[in-house]
């Protein structure tokens, strides 16, 4: 099964290239053949590639820098997307397009289902709800997986800015009135696998297809997930802090965030049979990666 991944240095598709593997071929395709802020040529690049599956994972996440550049934003998150889902249908292939609890204003006091009215509270969810519905619009092989809190042992994301900090800092101020569920790349990875294999498998079910949510199992807040990894930080000799949790309205940013981002994942387990894991046991997981690779990094010193 040939999974062609738009977006080359994304943390997702760094995941799905190390999933790759029994009889899945992971090709990421990326800028200059696939531009979704210049998407002329999605067709002719993707076709060269041969997909048995398009996922969309390329994006504008730059939540609060979208407040300004909103129009690039649309135009990646949103025409973007559908360019590539048009593409994809030309080539009668399935695609996986992967969007973000910010498609919610964060009001409801229970997780969120696929069916709940979505209202973003900012451009960067705006532009994903867009993405949404031109993926929708361009072809019904679609499954759409929304999913929260993204992290992974390399790249920026809000594991690697809190150990960053705690070289510095002995206490580090983090946000307690936001609630949501952290989910790791490779945990997404495995995932967008198994529903490849589910839409390839069964090319006519349209139960497989619309949208799902996908995040770690279980919930907190950020400053719930900063204690985490600080307390996996000192078991593995990794850089720590104090968390000192405040509200939302002590760090004003930009872009408004949901208060509550929790998404009810049961309809993916229920068609796809996928669930993911603990968010905990998945941070034990990226933070034994991290502290093996500083580890191999000092090696390389000596």
């Amino acid at each position: 099964m040939r999974l062609v991944v738009t977006g080359r240095a994304g943390q997702v598709t760094r995941a799905l290239q190390a999933a790759a593997g029994h009889g899945v071929v992971v090709i990421p395709a990326g800028r200059p053949e696939i531009d979704l802020l210049h998407p002329d040529g999605v067709d002719v690049a993707l076709a060269a590639l041969s997909p048995d599956v398009v996922v969309n994972a390329a994006a504008f996440t730059a939540v609060d820098l979208a407040e300004t550049e909103r129009e690039a934003a649309f135009a990646i998150n949103g025409a973007g997307a559908g360019a590539v889902a048009r593409a994809a249908a030309r080539l009668a292939v399935p695609v996986i397009h992967l969007s973000t609890d910010y498609v919610f204003d964060g009001t409801n006091p229970v997780p969120y289902v696929e069916t709940d009215a979505v209202a973003p509270a900012n451009v960067y969810g705006q532009s994903k709800l867009a993405g949404e519905r031109a993926v929708a619009a361009a072809t019904d092989n679609h499954a759409i997986l929304r999913t929260s809190w993204v992290y992974a042992a390399a790249g920026k994301n809000f594991v690697a800015t809190m150990l960053r900090l705690a070289e510095t800092r002995d206490e580090v101020g983090v946000v307690s009135d936001q609630q949501g569920a952290p989910t790791y790349a490779p945990d997404i990875a495995d995932a967008v696998i198994a529903v490849a294999r589910n839409l390839v498998a069964d090319p006519h079910e349209p139960r497989l297809r619309g949208i799902f949510h996908m995040t770690g199992a279980g919930a907190t807040t950020w400053a719930g997930f900063a204690e985490a990894i600080f307390a996996r930080a000192g078991a593995r000799r990794l850089p720590r802090a104090r968390v000192r949790p405040i509200l939302t309205a002590d760090y004003p940013t930009p872009a408004r965030r949901p208060a509550n981002s929790r998404l009810d994942c049961g309809r993916l387990t229920s068609t796809h049979g996928v669930t993911l894991p603990d968010w905990r046991d998945a941070l034990d997981r990226c933070m034994d990666a991290i502290a093996a690779q500083r580890a191999a990094d000092e090696d390389k010193k000596t």
